[in-house]
């Protein structure tokens, strides 16, 4: 039995983490101390002086755990990788928990070239972003690939010996062909030289020299040359006037302030690399009125730069937080180089505040407006539905389910959950089907729901404690027509769940939804607007659940390879065999003192590669 009070005794005066949890050993928050003992202490001395959620927080409290670090940093680095990894409860998430892309220039290659990645290496190449848009990234790219002759393959010129053919960027100029021994190596990093001064934000410096190229083309009488020129210099005056110089500095910068109202905030970070915005983003929280706006800024930046590959030298914040000095410790590790936290009283980088902080604003009304308007059509649509099914009252629960397939392979089913008419994606759930090899609708809904209803029978049985599957819906939707709604009936009575409506959404040949069918009734959705609305949104919600499942394995099963098959190569060891071979075929011809060769693979492991070929 664990007992607080004798356990508060044994805290030792360390710095460390402290992990509360509630009775059924889920870890519900996760926070850091300077001093463990003082601080553990105090959520359980005064109670009076705690604001409700702490309160709320307190009272599920059941036992607590603590790790001593030997540092107040690693006690933040822990904390935070804690919080990635359990999603507590009671802390505040970071929902955008993911890494943005860069343009990385291969600078180590003879012929380096300009790629897209989301990882930042010590390879000697260089980084540019991040960028807050996948779309973005990728035009910035392509624009790149349009006015600079580079290469986009990892070809390489091999004194004529076996040479490829050049690709379709060679013969409309949009690569010089370096494949083909067409450019020397100087030539070649002069341009990409270019590319850097581009990505680097020195586009007027990069004008000035292809008007001077340009105009002693033309002098030459090469106008098509000098027309090509022209093309590039026009393509780069238009990105320059598109981009806006906001920091006379032309540091590379993250400027974060925040909008907030009693319940809900909104932050809003504007990434300036060498003084122009290269993008934004925004975070909205939700119910974290209790927080003061230094514990709100604090937790926001230990969550994003903890995530995060690029730290800037410069982070300008809204508001001074306690845990200043230990943080920008904590980056300067991350960054490998001094990195400033500045709170500006004055000037420009105040006025760069507001404006980010105007934004901010900007952000949390519109997701309130939306928040209201969803509520508005989740009531009304309610209302609806529970006059079109002749209901006793409101829904609180609607499951809804959609199959995906390409053809007779990775067929799954989707299902999707409103409670009181609003997604809970906490609920949802996928269904690999197991039982169907063909193109099957109606089976493989079949065996979607009796998985679903089969967990839900155990747990009302006692047989088994399924959280998941333990509520009942108090109405089923099914993406299809009458034959969908009887099969699924079928499973319903044989487990002994026939009283839950089955309704199913009809679409028309255009494939939009057309209306509601029933066991004994259908109703044509043109008739009502709003329901239309609701309907749909159920509808599109089940059916991107259940095709962004079938993608992922397809992605999967297409990207796997018969290197796979062999026990002990992981993707790593399957990058460099097919790095160091160029193809699966020459690894199959390999001898194993030539495999061993590679780096990673031992003799024995060479070994057990050649004799799966052989096999």
């Amino acid at each position: 039995m664990f007992n607080i009070a004798e356990e508060l005794k044994k805290l030792p005066e360390k710095p460390g983490v402290y992990i509360m949890k509630n009775k059924p050993g889920e870890i519900i928050y996760v926070g850091k101390a300077v001093v463990l003992k003082n601080r553990v202490r105090q959520y359980f001395n005064s109670h009076s002086n705690q604001n409700p959620k702490v309160q709320a927080m307190i009272s599920q409290i059941h036992e607590f755990e603590y790790i001593v670090t030997d540092t107040e940093i690693e006690a933040l680095i822990l904390e935070c990788n804690l919080i990635k990894k359990h999603k507590p409860k009671y802390n505040i998430m970071l929902k955008d928990d993911k890494n943005y892309p860069f343009i990385k220039v291969t600078m180590k290659e003879d012929y380096p070239r300009v790629v897209i990645t989301r990882k930042i290496e010590k390879d000697g190449a260089k980084y540019f972003g991040p960028f807050t848009s996948a779309g973005a990234v990728k035009e910035t790219v392509d624009i790149i690939k349009k006015i600079f002759p580079i290469k986009s393959c990892n070809k390489v010129f091999k004194d004529n010996k076996g040479k490829d053919r050049p690709c379709l960027n060679y013969h409309i100029h949009q690569c010089l062909g370096p494949c083909q021994g067409n450019v020397s190596r100087e030539e070649y990093r002069e341009i990409i030289s270019d590319v850097v001064k581009f990505l680097d934000g020195n586009q007027q410096d990069l004008i000035e020299k292809l008007e001077k190229e340009m105009d002693e083309a033309s002098q030459n009488m090469e106008f098509e040359k000098a027309a090509r020129i022209r093309d590039k210099i026009i393509s780069l005056r238009h990105i320059t006037q598109k981009q806006k110089i906001v920091s006379a500095d032309m540091e590379d910068q993250d400027v974060i302030a925040f909008a907030r109202d009693q319940i809900d905030s909104c932050i809003q970070i504007f990434f300036i690399r060498k003084g122009k915005i290269i993008g934004r983003k925004h975070f909205i929280f939700e119910g974290v009125g209790h927080l003061t706006d230094g514990e709100l800024m604090t937790s926001f930046i230990e969550q994003f730069y903890s995530s995060t590959e690029y730290v800037p030298k410069e982070i300008v914040i809204q508001v001074d937080i306690e845990e200043r000095d230990i943080i920008e410790k904590w980056l300067l590790e991350k960054r490998t180089s001094k990195v400033y936290i500045k709170v500006p009283k004055r000037g420009e980088k105040l006025r760069l505040i507001e404006m980010v902080a105007e934004n901010a604003g900007i952000c949390l009304e519109n997701f309130k407006e939306r928040v209201k308007n969803e509520r508005k059509i989740a009531k009304e649509g309610l209302e609806k539905i529970t006059a079109v099914l002749g209901l006793k009252k409101h829904p609180e629960r609607i499951e809804a389910y959609d199959i995906s397939n390409l053809g007779s392979s990775e067929i799954v089913a989707s299902m999707v959950v409103f409670e009181k008419g609003l997604p809970s994606k906490s609920e949802y759930r996928r269904f690999k089907i197991k039982s169907v090899d063909v193109q099957n609708d109606y089976g493989s809904m079949q065996e979607a729901i009796f998985r679903r209803f089969m967990r839900a029978k155990k747990h009302k049985d006692g047989e088994k404690e399924d959280k998941g599957f333990g509520k009942l819906p108090d109405i089923i939707m099914v993406d299809g027509g009458i034959g969908h709604v009887n099969s699924v009936y079928d499973v319903l009575k044989e487990l002994q769940f026939e009283n839950i409506p089955v309704i199913g959404m009809v679409k028309d040949k255009k494939h939009r939804t057309r209306g509601l069918v029933g066991k004994d009734f259908e109703f044509e959705l043109s008739r009502d607007l709003l329901l239309l609305r609701f309907i749909t949104s159920i509808q599109d919600e089940a059916h991107r659940f259940a095709l962004e499942y079938s993608k992922r394995l397809r992605k999967k099963r297409y990207s796997g390879s018969v290197l796979d098959n062999i026990e002990g190569i992981g993707q790593k060891r399957k990058q460099a065999l097919i790095r160091h071979f160029g193809s699966i075929k020459k690894i199959r011809s390999a001898s194993v003192s030539q495999l061993s060769e590679v780096k990673g693979i031992s003799k024995e492991l060479a070994n057990n590669i050649y004799e799966y070929f052989r096999q």
